[in-house]
């Protein structure tokens, strides 16, 4: 019966040793840090890989390093213009110091996402319209400094922060498509005034031109005829004064006296 009872206890005692040894050891991979507590006191930061503790008296809490995001929810605030707008986000961040991540705040995750709402707010309350619709990489940045302000304390790091939509009401949005077409009609008629100044200026350079040379002015008179001739079914009237076109006059003057030749030498035949 001694045999049998000495046996029965090396058994249970290769059992709670087994169970020692299991629990003595822990596996940290390689994306996490095991932030071990001796009797409630930090006592170091260990892993990645096979790590020892001693069973009811170490405790590691273990820190994921790997990049996290966090969805901030549409946050409805109000612009510095009186705009009511629901604007959502996405934060970027990761732990940078698992020992501070750990004692400094109870819970990062939460605590990320509750300061980068109240920050968001903020934010747009100071903005106009127009700066929120157009100046979403300002608002990032700002954000994003805002955060870190907070989160280095905590042993945190925001990486990066990207606004994802800005909505506004229907009405608004239609004020909005308004007030661009309107925009848009005022370019045209500025450049259209435009192109008209720039055209006089060159049409009065062009008259100074004519008027130091005459022929210049023919010439340019006998290929307008030209390209009007090129159309049918028009009838062209052209006045040719002397001093307007003096080539052109001469030549009717010269068809004129053969015309008077011609009828006086018919009479004398008669």
């Amino acid at each position: 019966m001694s045999l049998i009872a000495d046996v029965v206890g090396l058994v249970f005692l290769l059992i709670i040793i087994l169970i020692f040894v299991a629990l003595s050891f822990r596996v940290v991979r390689e994306w996490e840090r095991a932030v071990v507590l001796r009797l409630g006191r930090i006592l170091a930061m260990k892993g990645p890989g096979i790590i020892f503790l001693i069973p009811f008296v170490d405790k590691p809490l273990v820190v994921d390093l790997r990049v996290r995001t966090v969805d901030i929810p549409p946050q409805t605030t109000i612009t510095r213009d009186n705009v009511t707008v629901s604007i959502d986000a996405v934060v970027y961040y990761k732990v940078v110091d698992p020992m501070k991540a750990v004692s400094m705040v109870a819970n990062y995750n939460m605590a990320v996402l509750n300061i980068s709402q109240t920050s968001l707010r903020d934010i747009i309350g100071q903005m106009e319209l127009d700066e929120v619709l157009s100046k979403r990489e300002e608002i990032n940045k700002r954000l994003q400094e805002i955060l870190d302000s907070y989160t280095e304390a905590w042993g945190v790091k925001v990486t990066a922060v990207t606004v994802r939509d800005i909505k506004l009401s229907p009405d608004l949005l239609t004020a909005i498509a308004k007030q661009a077409e309107a925009e848009r009609l005022r370019r045209a008629k500025v450049i259209l005034s435009e192109g008209e100044r720039q055209a006089a200026t060159i049409l009065a350079e062009a008259s100074k031109s004519y008027q130091n040379n005459p022929m210049a002015i023919q010439i340019r008179f006998l290929e307008t005829l030209s390209d009007i001739s090129q159309r049918g079914g028009l009838v062209v009237v052209v006045p040719a004064g002397k001093g307007i076109y003096p080539t052109l006059a001469t030549s009717m003057a010269l068809a004129n006296r053969l015309k008077k030749t011609e009828g006086s030498a018919k009479k004398e035949g008669s």
